[in-house]
């Protein structure tokens, strides 16, 4: 197990955090860490400053304040809405992630600590619906790590568990499950775990779990009752992919429980990458893989990069074909 006890090197927090039971929590814990006021968490001039090399330094830091936005996307995915929640950014590092498009190389984790406003629109919006709505509320973090440091994860189960209507998911790159084995969540709350071969966590995946130990955590939360589902991402076409890929759907297929096998669904999604995704890469890891690949991917528009159709169409086959035959009964909830 990962265990993740961050200590910030700075801390940046908006005015009047402290009127808030979390913002309190988070000050006392914190309260050796030096701090900076800053007006608005979006717009922190001295970090958009930085160069891209400090990329990693950067991430060193936290970011306190409250969310002021609260609009839901659809997403008709695995949820009815990607929905903003208490946190965005995240202290990992891996060269792919989506979040560096929206944030550049500001991607560090910020804290919302206006979790009871965030939580009440979801169960009243929830509650209004007359189908059953899901809720993503981890799309711009990851919530079991965050939970490392502000328990939100717990506190939100608890607190969502008697509402009437509605069910919530998020996604994980981190190990860190057994604070949320015991509550009573009910069949409310949907965990999906994202995992990659070995060989690509250790490269490009900086500071998440193991896969050994994402594949524990998926037994566990099986254990406990969650539904549970295995995100296969982001698929990423090097050399030897097939074999890593095959490898890894075998290394499922014997380390998980019956109860895990006999629940999970998949979620396959390809890896896209951008122009800032490389400048960035390039000068904060100048010793790393290149995930870029001219002979492979194509232009998506506004600096952005997919693998050519027809690579994309042969690989969506063979995993396709994999699946079958190591998870023969599982759902695939789609391929992305």
């Amino acid at each position: 197990m990962v265990m993740c006890m961050f200590i910030p090197d700075a801390i940046y927090m908006e005015e009047g955090i402290e009127n808030y039971e979390l913002g309190k929590e988070l000050l006392e814990k914190y309260k050796d860490v030096p701090k900076k006021i800053i007006d608005n968490h979006n717009n922190i001039e001295e970090m958009r400053k930085k160069e891209n090399s400090e990329f990693a330094k950067m991430k060193r830091n936290l970011i306190i304040g409250t969310r002021k936005t609260h609009n839901y996307v659809e997403n008709h995915k695995v949820s009815d809405y990607l929905v903003p929640y208490t946190s965005s950014g995240c202290i990992a590092m891996c060269m792919y992630c989506y979040l560096v498009c929206n944030y550049n190389k500001c991607a560090y984790l910020r804290l919302f600590v206006n979790r009871e406003q965030m939580l009440d629109k979801i169960i009243k919006r929830a509650n209004k619906a007359e189908e059953d709505l899901c809720f993503e509320i981890g799309s711009n973090s990851d919530l079991i790590l965050e939970n490392t440091i502000t328990n939100n994860l717990v506190w939100t189960i608890e607190n969502f568990k008697n509402s009437p209507k509605g069910k919530l998911t998020f996604p994980t790159k981190f190990d860190m499950v057994d604070p949320i084995l015991g509550l009573d969540h009910k069949g409310k709350v949907i965990a999906r775990m994202s995992i990659n071969p070995t060989e690509i966590i250790n490269k490009v995946e900086f500071g998440t779990s193991r896969l050994k130990g994402r594949i524990e955590a998926i037994n566990k939360l099986a254990e406990a009752d969650y539904p549970i589902g295995i995100l296969i991402a982001p698929i990423i076409l090097v050399e030897n992919w097939k074999e890593l890929y095959e490898n890894l759907l075998n290394d499922l297929q014997e380390k998980l429980t019956e109860k895990a096998k006999k629940n999970v669904f998949f979620e396959l999604i390809f890896m896209t990458y951008s122009y800032v995704h490389r400048m960035i890469n390039t000068e904060a890891f100048p010793m790393a893989v290149n995930l870029y690949n001219p002979e492979l991917m194509t232009g998506r528009g506004k600096g952005k990069y997919m693998y050519k159709k027809v690579i994309r169409e042969d690989a969506e086959v063979f995993m396709k074909d994999i699946m079958h035959k190591y998870f023969p009964n599982n759902k695939i909830l789609y391929i992305s």
